[in-house]
């Protein structure tokens, strides 16, 4: 009887020749599974569990992971405001662990005697879908047939041609990866330290111009309306967003990265919605959270941005740290208004019924109603109580 193996499968030439290799040269049984994260049509959904099938999968599973790609990760990437080198917000390495652990559940639930990955030896896709394999599905054997054989794209295209597979072999002049927290691109612009993509490069093209404000209302940091549009879930708020921003080329950028494997490497990316839902919830909190809130978060949230990326899913410091941003966000309801045009965008300002920047005690610069003077006096006295006593003492240990 055939072994099983699960393999996460998007259709493209890595996995469809993982398909053919582990079928029929290793005597698999294949049960191929896709996890959509928000990247995916119904048609192209359609067009892949097709695609599987002609291959000669025994089984194609569809998993929509829309929400639930929301709810355990983008949520606390909110509630952290987290930037990967205050530019990127995680698009793909966030997804990429949310289909891993789709992935080793499926495996779990087929009894599967091994699972397959169709990553290169070159990036971290490699390190985060084996250590969530490895600590998930422990003694199921991991499978990566492009890693592991060394092969190039055009070994991959002879062999899949000697099967008699037809598919649109033509590699595209930028690799795009589209999920609901930004699209990643990567083209000749992002081999070397210079260089801007041009604009046909970019999924989303700039069809508005002129300004137009948006509204954005969050409850307890979370999205939950769009200009008085209120939506079910987050993940909703978040496409219906992204459809508004993404027209005005809003959230474009490129990104250095140190990878997990310990080289550099560029990537484009767009993510108009990430990009001012992240601005926009800063600003609400900068309103509504004492100092040492916002100061604590800045240094937690850094530091699971960075795990995160690494593939730090499971770690249970990572629970810890999440319970933590989710408490800090008790306060953090109100409306953020802000501004968008081509290529542009800026938080005007915020309504909050916990706004701490309330008249009642005082404008910044002008007045206060909360103090006196000499209370100030008597304050700034304290204040500095141990930092004069410091000078004092060297300037007479040194006479």
């Amino acid at each position: 009887m055939a072994k099983k193996i699960v393999l996460g499968f998007s259709g493209g030439l890595d996995t469809t020749y993982c398909v053919k290799y582990l079928g029929e040269d290793k005597g698999y049984e294949v049960h191929s599974v896709i996890v959509n994260t928000g990247g995916f049509s119904d048609e192209e959904l359609t067009k892949i569990e097709a695609h599987a099938y002609k291959l000669g999968v025994k089984s194609h599973t569809t998993i929509n992971a829309v929400k639930g790609y929301y709810d355990r990760i983008i949520k606390y990437l909110v509630f952290g405001n987290i930037l990967k080198n205050n530019t990127y917000p995680l698009s793909v390495s966030a997804e990429r662990l949310v289909q891993a652990l789709h992935i080793a559940e499926h495996a779990k639930k087929l009894n599967a005697d091994a699972v397959a990955h169709g990553s290169t030896g070159a990036g971290n896709d490699q390190v985060r879908f084996d250590m969530v394999f490895n600590i998930m599905i422990p003694g199921v054997e991991i499978l990566t047939p492009i890693r592991d054989l060394k092969l190039s794209r055009e070994a991959e295209i002879e062999y899949l041609k000697s099967k008699g597979v037809e598919m649109n072999f033509e590699k595209a002049a930028y690799s795009i990866n589209k999920g609901l927290w930004g699209t990643s691109v990567g083209g000749r612009e992002t081999l070397s330290s210079k260089g801007l993509l041009p604009e046909e490069a970019w999924p989303t093209q700039i069809t508005k111009t002129g300004k137009e404000e948006v509204k954005l209302s969050f409850i307890n940091g979370e999205l939950t309306a769009v200009n008085d549009k209120k939506f079910g879930h987050p993940s909703e708020a978040i496409q219906f967003l992204q459809a508004i921003a993404g027209a005005y080329g809003i959230g474009r950028d490129i990104h250095v990265g140190d990878t997990i494997i310990g080289i550099k490497g560029r990537v484009g990316f767009e993510a108009a919605a990430p990009m001012v839902i992240i601005k926009a919830h800063h600003a609400l909190e900068k309103h509504v959270l004492t100092k040492w809130q916002l100061s604590w978060k800045d240094n937690i949230a850094n530091f699971y941005g960075n795990w995160l990326h690494e593939g730090q899913i499971l770690d249970p410091v990572m629970r810890d740290i999440e319970a933590f941003l989710q408490s800090s966000q008790a306060t953090v309801t109100g409306d953020a208004y802000v501004l968008l045009q081509p290529g542009f965008f800026q938080v005007i300002g915020i309504e909050s019924a916990y706004d701490l920047m309330s008249s009642k005690f005082g404008k910044y610069g002008e007045m206060n109603n909360g103090w006196t003077g000499e209370d100030v006096r008597g304050f700034t006295k304290i204040f500095g109580n141990q930092t004069a006593m410091f000078h004092l003492v060297k300037a007479d240990a040194e006479k």
